[in-house]
């Protein structure tokens, strides 16, 4: 059984392990040990702390195998974005450039360097194993974030987004970032990438041009990647379009990759799971459900087979899986499709 926990300090080696696997591109999970060292204390600072309104405080969560006790995956939930940092995208957007006299109309793209998801509530960091890419363990990994926002509601903003990975290379090439060395920077992807991961953001105010891009002027291969994701990604950003996030315009200022939104109370999984009291005793199986405990410090969510009876307001558990998820007899249970 597969099952979704806060990260703890035991986990940092698995860690570590994942931040290699990830490769080039996956910015929040650097290749340096004392900043994931950080990002589990950090994660175990804002499970503990008491918080009213989203701040600076970073959820991170692993999948382990209660079989094997392995960690097979990590996800996270940052409550709001930009607040000490500044977290800059580039917004595509048109500008007209039009001449009665000359007869002359057209529209073109630009990008323009904003910072306007400052404060929204960011996914991050989601990273599952190849060999546990399967069934419904990447749904849970991603989808069990919104069962966890929805019981903790007041910890996050009203906005939530994801930043979804560019296109690049096997090297860690990416096309539009190229255009950007050869005109601005004088490092690769994989530097500039490696720093915005391990907090030296600073460069980017400093060398990112200040006035809009024209699309047009960029090389062929960069026009060609903007708004677009790598390959590997592509399931991540079917999965959250049918919960409902949309792309708006806004795209990664390295590899150009898009960044999609959606409102809390619109997201599918929010806004259709319900809630039942445990019952233990033997459960017959039936659908898949996503299962939550609406737990803090204490969080577990898993998939399960159950059949539930709309008209009635419990769920039966077997007492091995109220064990996994922490639950006794009349506790609460979300439920959600998966």
């Amino acid at each position: 059984m597969l099952v979704l926990r806060p990260i703890r300090e035991s986990d940092f080696p698995a860690l570590l392990n994942i931040a290699h696997e990830s490769g080039h591109g996956f910015t929040s999970l650097p290749v340096h040990e004392e900043l994931l060292q950080n990002k589990i204390s950090r994660s175990i600072a804002s499970f503990s702390k008491e918080a009213d309104h989203p701040h600076d405080e970073g959820y991170l969560f692993v999948l382990e195998d209660t079989v094997t006790g392995d960690v097979v995956g990590t996800s996270a939930i940052e409550a709001a974005v930009g607040l000490e940092d500044a977290f800059y995208h580039y917004h595509q957007s048109k500008v007209i450039h039009s001449s009665r006299t000359l007869n002359v109309y057209k529209a073109v793209d630009i990008l323009t360097l904003c910072n306007d998801y400052t404060g929204a509530t960011e996914l991050c960091t989601l990273f599952l194993r190849p060999q546990y890419r399967q069934k419904y363990n990447g749904k849970l990994l991603s989808k069990s974030r919104f069962l966890f926002i929805k019981d903790n509601k007041t910890r996050f903003a009203d906005t939530v987004i994801a930043e979804m990975r560019g296109v690049s290379d096997a090297h860690g090439n990416s096309p539009f970032w190229q255009w950007l060395e050869e005109h601005f920077f004088s490092m690769d992807f994989p530097t500039a990438d490696y720093l915005t991961g391990i907090g030296q953001k600073v460069f980017i105010a400093e060398l990112m041009p200040k006035y809009p891009i024209y699309i047009n002027l960029l090389s062929k291969e960069a026009q060609a990647v903007v708004g677009q994701v790598h390959d590997n990604t592509r399931p991540a950003i079917e999965l959250l379009k049918s919960e409902g996030f949309t792309f708006n315009g806004y795209v990664d200022i390295f590899d150009a990759g898009p960044t999609v939104e959606a409102q809390v109370d619109n997201i599918r999984t929010v806004r259709e799971s319900v809630t039942k009291t445990v019952k233990i005793g033997s459960n017959q199986g039936g659908s898949p459900y996503m299962v939550a405990n609406g737990k803090l410090i204490d969080y577990r969510a898993a998939v399960i087979e159950l059949t539930l009876n709309p008209d009635s307001g419990s769920v039966v558990l077997t007492q091995a899986v109220a064990d996994a998820l922490l639950v006794q007899e009349g506790d609460s249970l979300t439920i959600a499709t998966i």
